[in-house]
């Protein structure tokens, strides 16, 4: 089977209109013919390009209401000729190109903003779903409402009102902006898909709500020893990535992310770095490095990090179940058709020991496809490619089936794992979110664990979805773009599923002698109390095979110059107590502070200690390695996008600069990556 540029089966194959034997075939094609591979790889770059650039004229279009849309759908049925539902490579391009330069210039908004919730749900309620849809209402779930398409409904200016109130588009003159209904985010609401409240105007401007839902976060102060009374630092360990991905998605459609979305530990913990591979026998390798910290050179910048061992050969077998949200939310590109493709990336990288489920969830959860060994690959694949979207969320009734067939084909000794894809919408059903804690939590007790990846843009309910995880001793992710997909699920696909370490505590005890103040850069919302670090019941982070760990503190030496001043003397503070905080051993030592770590084996009750003193050796941050450097940058970056009082000199000039010098081994361009974002970064806060 070989295919050149104008095949149509080439633009059938990625809007996924081939059937399964098709797509069977030419895939085997693309790994038998490198022409062929990169004839499809070139074409899906195009795609994702085209789509990144409607995504962001999506994030800041209005929606069109259901009933409306059916309206279009029909007048296009209506008045269409049948045409081929495949295009052939240039009529794909000049397709894609009529879209975008009309989107361009008659700025006109999207059909399905990527912060439509479930109100496509009247769609399957009203019209029966189409078995195969045309290119036409494949459309309106991708590009942006084309000329043609608002010429049409224009035109049909006797089509009847639809029941949402909402009057069709129009002009008030040949050269007038297209007017609208508003939704306006603080006046309206919705319920089953139909807006309440005051009747919109024709000559409104047309806005949509922000669906999208973040935990607050206080960036952490600097603790004075002396204020404080403790000397210890005491935290959980945090190998989340979502709010990196979040980040990057926000930057390249032309947004800077609100202050809530930045996690500067997972901005961190996203990059791998070079720490040295654990001892034989042991779980961890540990690296610690300090040096000045670049945007204050009084003050220290203290590093640790781990790296976790990686798995035993051969790998324990995986039982997996993908618990994929198949509601009316998830039927724009960046998020079912995106999970689709990212699962069939996970299939592809396992083998015939592993078993697969897939659980879909929408108004009822159903089994889609029971239990099925990775050796029968077509058939889990054949499943994927029959996810269809539509009807609300009953994200809780999914879960409890996912967790039930997870139970039934448990694999002892081996990776038991629910996987959920979801915008983050649990809006029908079982919506008592302490039970489905405390059922997640259960099950995590058993060793079945629940990791979360969100998809889409405007409805992501970030902190629904980092709490689930954290509950089901799981990782939490945010994958914007299939190459993010192959980054979870390819290159990191041991340490994103298999867990070596699990509750993994860190506790600092800082020298009186030597340090006056510090602050944990980020793990905000992974803070303890000093009494949690050994108690074995506190339920902290869980560290994936071969994966990092990485922690900065900013430390005030004791002496230096710094505008971190005690808030007053305390009344307390008798010359009896200084003498015993500050021992002989602690002023003659050149120890900065006492690490420990607690962790424990997977499925232990008991943790394990490990403890490591850290000298000062106070060299510039330009001598040290190239990974302090980027982690420094990559804190920086964090800071600057949160507008933290505590970024002192730092300006973008100097994270780029830290940045690109120490990008060192990039073997997949992520550091490259993350110097380009800074740079867009600059850009949106000048």
């Amino acid at each position: 089977m070989k295919l050149h540029e104008d095949d149509p089966r080439l633009t059938a194959y990625l809007t996924g209109d081939l059937d399964s034997a098709e797509r069977a075939a030419l895939e085997q094609e693309a790994r038998d013919n490198p022409a062929t591979r990169a004839l499809l790889e070139t074409w899906q770059a195009d795609l994702d390009a085209i789509q990144s650039v409607l995504d962001a004229e999506r994030s800041q279009a209005p929606s069109l209401d259901p009933g409306r849309r059916r309206a279009v759908l029909a007048a296009l049925r209506q008045t269409e000729p049948k045409r081929s539902r495949r295009h052939s490579g240039w009529q794909w391009v000049m397709l894609s190109g009529a879209a975008l330069t009309t989107a361009v210039i008659l700025a006109v908004p999207a059909f399905i903003p990527a912060g439509e919730s479930d109100d496509l749900e009247g769609v399957a309620n009203v019209t029966p779903p189409l078995a195969a849809p045309g290119a036409d209402e494949r459309l309106l779930d991708v590009l942006p409402e084309s000329a043609a398409v608002t010429m049409k409904e224009q035109a049909r200016a006797g089509l009847p009102e639809i029941a949402s109130g909402h009057p069709p588009l129009t002009r008030s003159g040949a050269d007038a902006p297209m007017t609208g209904p508003q939704f306006s985010s603080e006046r309206t609401e919705r319920d089953s898909g139909v807006w309440r409240g005051p009747r919109p105007g024709l000559e409104q401007t047309q806005t949509w709500p922000d669906h999208e839902s973040y935990s607050a976060l206080t960036e952490s102060g600097f603790r004075i020893i002396a204020d404080a009374g403790s000397a210890t630092s005491t935290f959980s360990a945090d190998v989340d990535t979502a709010s990196y991905a979040n980040v990057r998605r926000f930057l390249q459609t032309g947004t800077l992310p609100p202050a809530d979305a930045v996690r500067i530990e997972e901005l961190i913990n996203y990059f791998p770095y070079a720490y040295p591979e654990p001892k034989p026998g042991e779980t961890f390798g540990i690296d610690v490095e300090v040096a000045t910290a670049p945007w204050n050179r009084a003050h220290r910048l203290a590093r640790i990090g781990l790296r976790a061992r990686g798995l035993p050969e051969p790998r324990p077998a995986m039982n997996l179940v993908f618990l994929i949200d198949v509601s009316g939310s998830m039927r724009p590109a960046n998020r079912l058709p995106l999970v689709r493709r990212s699962l069939r990336a996970l299939t592809q990288n396992l083998d015939a020991r592993d078993r697969v489920a897939i659980v879909t969830y929408a108004g009822a959860s159903g089994l889609a496809l029971p239990s099925t060994p990775v050796s029968d690959r077509p058939t889990i694949l054949a499943a994927l490619d029959r996810m269809e979207a539509g009807g609300s969320t009953n994200g809780g009734a999914g879960i409890e089936l996912a967790y039930r067939v997870a139970r039934e084909n448990r694999i002892e000794g081996g990776v038991n794992r629910v996987i959920l894809c979801t915008d983050g919408d649990f809006n029908v059903g079982v919506t008592d979110h302490a039970a489905l804690l405390r059922l997640i939590r259960q099950r995590a007790n058993e060793g079945i664990y629940l990791s979360i990846f969100g998809f889409g843009m405007g409805n992501l309910k970030d902190d629904r979805l980092e709490k689930l995880s954290n509950e089901g001793n799981g990782t939490y992710g945010y994958i914007d773009t299939f190459a993010e997909a192959q980054r979870v699920f390819g290159q990191q696909l041991e340490g994103t599923l298999a867990t070596v370490a699990q509750d993994v505590k860190f506790q600092i005890e800082f020298n009186p002698a030597r340090v006056a103040a510090y602050r944990l850069i980020g793990y905000e919302n992974r803070l303890l109390n000093r009494e949690d670090f050994n108690d074995d019941t506190k339920d902290a982070g869980d560290v994936g095979a071969g994966q990092t760990v990485t922690a900065l503190y900013e430390i005030v030496p004791v002496g230096g110059e710094s505008n971190v001043r005690p808030i007053d003397s305390p009344r307390y503070f008798t010359e009896k107590l200084r003498d015993w905080v500050r021992p002989v051993a602690g002023e003659k030592s050149g120890e900065l502070f006492f690490l420990k770590i607690r962790y424990k084996q997977p499925g232990a009750t008991t943790s394990q200690l490990v403890t490591r003193p850290v000298q000062d050796r106070a060299k510039a941050a330009e001598q040290a390695g190239p990974d302090f450097r980027f982690a420094a940058a990559v804190a920086g970056f964090g800071m600057l996008l949160r507008d933290s009082s505590h970024a002192g000199q730092l300006d973008w000039p100097t994270v780029i600069r830290l940045a690109r010098d120490a990008r060192g081994d990039d073997p997949h361009g992520h550091r490259s990556e993350f110097v380009r974002l800074a740079e867009m970064a600059q850009t949106l806060k000048q």
